[in-house]
């Protein structure tokens, strides 16, 4: 069962792909970033309103102008199970409203926190025609290398659930970082353009309608670590390291603005070795605005989902 937290402060496995010469992503738009695999033409009759997602508001004063949730489950079963209830519902929402239902996703332990979204009901009730998949940083890596988040949420979400491959975006990995980093924002300039990729009102940023983020144990998100200068970045959408601390050391990775600019974003944390972190990022902690996680915010809505052993310390 989750429990609302009081503050005191205010993705069917075919085989993964093999690397291959690209012309620049925009150029490709809209062919497949993907294996080719069936698409089973589904029928949407997702029955649970957003609004009865199970998941109160944060009872924190000073709280409510920041759209901050933090729910706190059992175990990390518990926590997938309701992740699925929450993305689902909000798939329900977006596909309504927009006719599109644009989600970034992390890699790490995220992508197996998304495995309830493949099993029913989810399977055969979302409308995964109108999914388009993108990621908040990635590995300057070939998509078929053990560190590439593609090839992770490929084996782990991709390759179980029938989004049209048209409407994966992964980046070209025969780019450098720059190039890479550079040819990913000129998509998403060009989704802008075309209608799916939404704008912020606010930002004049690219408004996603969900991420899917995970937090490492030092409370870095995306690839934006704690004392890093990219940290700071305001003008570019995209952007690359090349000094990562953690390997491989080049990636490329969404900025703050953009991230910041996402109608909604749930950050999923579980396990006992990033409880300090979030303890940092989400307690009475002078010390907070240290981490990159705590910078995270979303125009709608920031639902933190942690297991106990992830709460432990707050």
């Amino acid at each position: 069962m989750a429990s609302t937290l009081s503050l005191s402060s205010s993705l069917r496995y075919i085989r993964p792909p093999t690397r291959t010469s690209h012309a620049p992503l925009i150029s490709r738009l809209p062919l497949s970033r993907l294996q080719p695999h069936t698409i089973t033409p589904l029928r949407a009759n997702l029955k649970t309103p957003i609004s009865a997602l199970g998941s109160s508001p944060l009872s924190t004063a000073g709280m409510e102008s920041q759209k901050k949730k933090v729910e706190v489950f059992d175990s990390e079963e518990q926590l997938a199970a309701q992740l699925a209830k929450y993305t689902a519902g909000l798939s329900e929402k977006f596909t309504k409203e927009r006719g599109a239902f644009t989600v970034v996703v992390s890699g790490g332990s995220l992508i197996n926190s998304l495995r309830k979204l493949c099993e029913a009901p989810y399977l055969d009730s979302v409308e995964w025609a109108k999914w388009h998949v993108f990621w908040v940083d990635e590995r300057v890596v070939p998509k078929d290398h053990e560190d590439s988040n593609y090839k992770l949420a490929y084996d782990g979400f991709l390759s179980k659930v029938p989004i049209p491959a048209g409407n994966v975006y992964a980046i070209n990995d025969a780019l450098s970082a720059e190039g890479a980093a550079d040819d990913y924002e000129t998509c998403l300039k060009h989704l802008v353009t075309n209608g799916v990729l939404a704008t912020s009102k606010t930002s004049g940023f690219p408004k996603f309608d969900i991420m899917l983020l995970g937090m490492g144990p030092d409370g870095h998100v995306a690839s934006l670590f704690p004392g890093h200068p990219l940290v700071n970045e305001k003008e570019k959408w995209v952007t690359c390291i090349k000094d990562s601390p953690k390997p491989p050391p080049e990636r490329i990775t969404f900025t703050f603005p953009v991230i910041n600019s996402s109608a909604y974003i749930a950050m999923v944390v579980n396990g006992a070795g990033k409880s300090g972190a979030v303890q940092t990022a989400l307690g009475n902690n002078e010390n907070s605005d240290t981490l990159p996680v705590a910078l995270v915010a979303a125009e709608d809505e920031l639902t933190w989902f942690l297991d106990k052993e992830a709460a432990s310390k707050l």
